[in-house]
């Protein structure tokens, strides 16, 4: 008897949770789960993201094959309101081992997971001011997710010339053919709990749009997902000033044992029509009275990366959602870095199953660095948004 029982009473406790569990909700996959309070108080919204990467690398000099699979990154972010429309919120984490980094002293030697904390304040027609760590309005490449990217991942003018995340405050202004982003930082880039060295740094960053708006913000995410029925083109420039800094590139890199003020241009361009799109970028960046660090003999013992570089892919999308890319990326370090001339040769097919929500990406790149043997990296990317 006394088993009979327990066997009704597990089939109750099942069917109760089956009949609870199956709570609905209006948001659509890639939109995230969002909540809003019964009097309008605030919103929540929480997304979730993560990258399953395969690398593998043919060095021609040694013939060697090498190979890895991770999580390049994996995310939990949240926005929305509180309080007002106007007050706006971003947080996000980062929690692969890609995404944390390195401890270092500078930092308290923890885990670096926060990559966004700021507050949107948009006090005044179109203006609004920003408080907090989030992305410097640097190069277009940059400020594009990296869950909307059109190849496997960013350029290498990118990884060398990118302003990245900073604390700070930013001034935004924004009408239907022109933008304009502000911004006054710390200069180290994110989560530095070390006083500031150095000075501030201070970045400006205007677009131009000459046709008028891309359909759904399609400037800042990478292939012609909406199939732009007319031209749309967004022109940029940048200019970051960073006063006196203490890392190897501003806000990212080691930090080194004397400071250089940097200066950093970004010219860039984005367009898209019909399921075809390109992008162009071009950076410089300089360091006052020389980037390298010598001793007393004259030895160079560390240096800052300044040089130019240029990035150039396009890509068109077909009816079934596959695309296929292409990309040159070239990056020309100044001579006193001690740092080679690398040129990169890409070619891309992505499938977009939901957007960039559910995509499968891969490419294929030839890497040709000055005083080294040839190099062909083969990779191959999932891509799953909450």
């Amino acid at each position: 008897m006394r088993k009979y029982t327990m066997v009704g009473a597990l089939v109750c406790i099942l069917s109760y949770t089956n009949v609870h569990s199956q709570n609905t909700t209006d948001s659509k996959f890639g939109k995230g789960i969002s909540v809003v309070a019964s009097d309008s108080s605030f919103s929540l919204r929480f997304k979730t993201r993560f990258q399953t990467l395969y690398t593998g690398t043919y060095d021609e000099g040694t013939d060697s094959y090498k190979d890895n699979v991770m999580i390049r990154r994996a995310r939990l972010k949240f926005d929305g309101f509180a309080y007002t429309p106007r007050l706006k919120y971003k947080v996000e984490l980062g929690l692969s081992n890609r995404d944390t980094g390195g401890s270092i002293p500078q930092a308290n030697n923890t885990a670096n997971i926060i990559l966004d904390a700021v507050l949107k304040y948009n006090f005044h027609g179109r203006w609004s001011v920003w408080f907090g760590q989030t992305k410097l309005p640097g190069n277009i490449e940059r400020v594009i997710s990296s869950a909307s990217l059109q190849l496997v991942d960013r350029s290498n003018l990118n990884s060398r010339f990118n302003i990245d995340r900073d604390a700070g405050i930013q001034l935004r202004y924004e009408s239907p053919r022109f933008r304009s982003s502000t911004a006054i930082s710390k200069g180290e880039g994110r989560n530095i709990t070390a006083a500031n060295m150095g000075g501030y740094d201070y970045t400006q960053r205007f677009e131009w749009f000459p046709f008028g708006q891309f359909t759904g913000k399609g400037d800042y995410f990478g292939a012609d997902l909406k199939r732009e029925s007319a031209p749309r083109l967004m022109l940029g420039v940048t200019y970051d000033y960073n006063d006196r800094a203490a890392r190897e590139r501003g806000q990212l890199g080691s930090f080194l044992s004397e400071e250089r003020t940097l200066e950093t241009w970004f010219l860039d361009a984005h367009f898209k029509y019909r399921g075809f799109s390109t992008m162009v970028e071009y950076a410089n960046k300089k360091a006052h009275n020389g980037p390298a660090i010598v001793d007393e003999t004259g030895a160079t013992i560390g240096s800052f990366y300044t040089g130019s570089g240029i990035n150039i892919q396009s890509g068109y999308l077909f009816k079934n959602n596959i695309e296929l890319a292409a990309r040159y990326t070239g990056v020309e370090p100044d001579k006193e870095t001690g740092k080679d001339k690398n040129d990169q040769y890409t070619v891309g097919l992505s499938k977009y199953i939901v957007g960039h929500a559910l995509k499968i990406q891969s490419d294929i790149t030839l890497i040709d660095e000055e005083g080294a043997d040839s190099q062909y990296m083969y990779r191959f990317q999932v891509e799953f948004s909450l």
